[in-house]
């Protein structure tokens, strides 16, 4: 059994029955291929007697109106695409309490671009040379790396800065 032969029998144009004669056969042929011809032709020719302001809103319960002509996909091809160099910045608050604390703060400032809020107050309380070297290593990466520093707030319990890479622009705005 063809393919043809499974869509006319699918569609109810062949009959199972011995009795059909050539005649009725290729006339069910024709009133498919008619049927065929006037549906690609109804799609091809838009309907004048519609008017787009014309046309009534879909009553509740009712599907919206078909357009069988759709907008022409647009061609992005004259525009440039950008990418972001990282997608997301992680902030980190930390408070360190050893010089590894700080060196891992050099490492994600430095080496993965990341902002950093340090928390120094506990540095400052516990070991006065921690803290300095703390301060000479803001320093070094301000001068070598172009990192920038700023202080965020200092009270009596907090000493907060935030301590950014080239990359990202720290601005103090009053």
């Amino acid at each position: 059994m063809s393919f043809m032969d499974n869509i006319k029998r699918s569609l109810g144009f062949e009959e199972t029955k011995p009795t059909i004669s050539k005649e009725n056969h290729e006339s069910a042929l024709d009133n498919l291929s008619a049927m065929i011809n006037n549906l690609t032709k109804n799609e091809n020719q838009p309907n004048k007697q519609q008017h787009p302001t014309q046309e009534k809103p879909p009553k509740p319960g009712q599907a919206p109106n078909y357009n069988p002509n759709p907008r022409p996909t647009p061609v992005y091809d004259e525009y440039e695409v950008i990418t972001p160099e990282q997608s997301f910045y992680e902030i980190v608050l930390i408070r360190p309490k050893t010089i590894d604390d700080i060196n891992y703060v050099v490492d994600q400032v430095i080496e993965e671009n990341n902002p950093v809020i340090l928390d120094l107050s506990f540095l400052e309380k516990e070991s006065a040379a921690n803290f300095k070297l703390a301060g000479d290593k803001i320093k070094q990466m301000r001068a070598r790396y172009g990192a920038q520093a700023l202080l965020l707030a200092r009270t009596d319990d907090k000493d907060l800065l935030i301590v950014s890479p080239k990359k990202v622009r720290v601005i103090n705005k009053g």
